[in-house]
């Protein structure tokens, strides 16, 4: 009961914080470029997917197809919508042409449901088309004659099932996607663009991970991104944070001043996580996950905040995740030592950190907490694990790979670190990361590297001219051994010859000749 009454106000509190922190899509944009009377300088107004995984710093621009559906069906048949196709031999409508961006309407099943039939369709990307006009656009709400409308445009979360989307996907808002749709039913082409950009781009670029000790998702991310991070040097600034519940909000702290919430919480009722295990009674608890999140906390500042890398930091998550991440061992101090000394941190001075940024035990503030509390609430962080680079919430998986592309795109042009040229196209990034070259391309292009194209030619060379070789010899020898024949065939007549001499020899000798038998 305990624990359901603390997810109902953490729900609440996650909720308005989505509501506050709604991104302006300062990282994206929306465009139509064709019919140009469509085109507008400052672009569509939008919400982006909280799920999907964009192609940050890249576009991508393709004829839209209107389903003429809300997409629910996992079947999708792709030969119905608009514009009008010609028919293919069997009598029916072709199919959308790849690659597109399909359109569909909002409705009936979950924004992932859509567009993870959109992907089986072949999808580039997807526009959800809102059904709803904006109570503030009273044109909208006019025009379609209903009095229904909406304060505010949904946000586009993940259902909780979205880790195999990897197309993009944006709401439109329905008085545009309305537009869109008069424009495609009267089989007229229309060519949107979806576009995204890291904001304010520099020579140095800011990246942040939002999760909780107790996270499953991001470990194999923190596992392998710590030469990431020491490769790409002071060209790119870390910042870790963690994840706290504010338990005043949550009501975990009664108004005679109890912990309402058990285990779950500490300083009486103030900082909150919620149980791994869901069990109250034994293995890892709430207040566990508190104070290990504090703990990190303090890692980073000793070990990490000076120089944006903290190698030690990295190293003792590897350490803890290796020998304390079970229920058994998550809270014991004598496995959190040894996490320290394998990692080359001064647990004292971690400890004594922990107590003066206000403590866990007593009904008082901690300075740290707060921060995070108030950090998370202005940024706006509602799915966890969420990673920022330059301020952009990057969708999709958490990877080394979407996040070292990321990074690298948000460099300014030109300024980009050495790391992000060798290896961002690289198809082992990380084995280009620790060789500081790509094996398998030079310089991370898509190219075939110098050395390897030159040897290449060099053997095809090497074979065809062994090949012409071979061929002159055997023919050299081939005529050689029909000259002897021809030879071998006559030099025994004049072998004869020699030996009988001519008939006036003979006639010298004293033998006499006949013409007559």
């Amino acid at each position: 009961m305990m624990m359901s009454l603390f997810r109902g106000a953490v729900l609440g509190s996650i909720i308005a914080a989505a509501s506050a922190g709604t991104p302006d899509n300062v990282s994206s944009r929306l465009e139509i470029h064709i019919p140009h009377s469509l085109f507008k300088e400052e672009g569509y107004d939008h919400r982006e997917a909280l799920f999907g995984v964009p192609p940050y710093g890249g576009s991508i621009a393709q004829n839209v197809y209107y389903a003429d559906a809300d997409l629910c069906d996992p079947n999708v048949d792709t030969r119905r919508g608009y514009p009008i196709r010609a028919k293919d031999s069997s009598g029916k409508m072709e199919p959308w042409a790849s690659p597109y961006i399909l359109m569909v309407d909002r409705g009936g099943c979950t924004f992932v449901q859509k567009v993870r039939n959109a992907q089986r369709s072949g999808a580039a990307g997807v526009i959800i088309a809102d059904n709803t006009c904006l109570c503030s656009d009273q044109d909208c709400v006019s025009a379609n004659g209903e009095d229904v409308c909406q304060t505010a445009e949904p946000i586009m979360a993940d259902d909780g099932s979205g880790g195999d989307i990897s197309i993009p996907a944006f709401l439109m808002f329905k008085k545009d996607a309305d537009t869109v749709k008069a424009e495609v039913r009267s089989n007229h082409v229309v060519q949107m663009e979806m576009a995204w950009k890291l904001p304010s781009p520099d020579d140095r670029v800011e990246y942040d991970l939002w999760t909780v000790p107790s996270d499953s998702v991001s470990k194999e991310f923190q596992k392998n991104f710590k030469e990431v991070a020491v490769a790409l040097g002071d060209r790119a600034y870390f910042t870790p944070h963690m994840y706290v519940y504010d338990g005043i909000k949550s009501h975990c702290q009664g108004a005679d001043g109890k912990n309402m919430c058990f285990n779950l919480c500490t300083n009486n009722g103030r900082y909150c996580a919620t149980d791994p295990d869901n069990d109250l009674e034994k293995g890892t608890s709430g207040a566990d996950v508190v104070t290990e999140s504090l703990r990190r906390i303090c890692i980073w500042k000793h070990y990490g905040e000076a120089d944006g890398i903290g190698v030690e930091w990295w190293d003792y998550v590897a350490e803890f995740m290796h020998r304390c991440d079970t229920p058994d061992f998550f809270a014991n101090e004598d496995c959190i030592k040894d996490a320290y000394k394998h990692s080359n941190i001064d647990g004292g001075m971690v400890d004594r950190c922990m107590r003066d940024s206000g403590g866990l035990e007593k009904d008082v503030p901690n300075a740290f907490l707060d921060l995070e509390i108030n950090s998370q609430t202005q940024r706006g962080v509602v799915v966890l694990p969420t990673a920022f680079v330059n301020t952009a919430a990057i969708r999709g998986s958490l990877s080394v790979a979407s996040i070292f592309d990321a990074i690298c795109a948000g460099f300014l042009d030109g300024t980009e670190p050495d790391i992000c040229t060798k290896c961002v196209s690289c198809p082992d990034q990380i084995g280009c990361v620790r060789a500081k070259k790509c094996a398998h391309t030079s310089g991370g292009g898509g190219g075939v590297a110098p050395h390897t194209f030159f040897l290449t030619i060099f053997v095809i060379c090497g074979m065809f001219g062994a090949a012409g070789f071979y061929h002159w010899k055997k023919t050299k020898d081939d005529m050689r051994d029909q000259v002897r024949g021809i030879l071998a065939e006559y030099m025994p007549l004049e072998d004869n010859e020699n030996d009988a001499g001519s008939p006036m020899d003979f006639a010298r000798r004293g033998g006499s000749t006949s013409l007559i038998s």
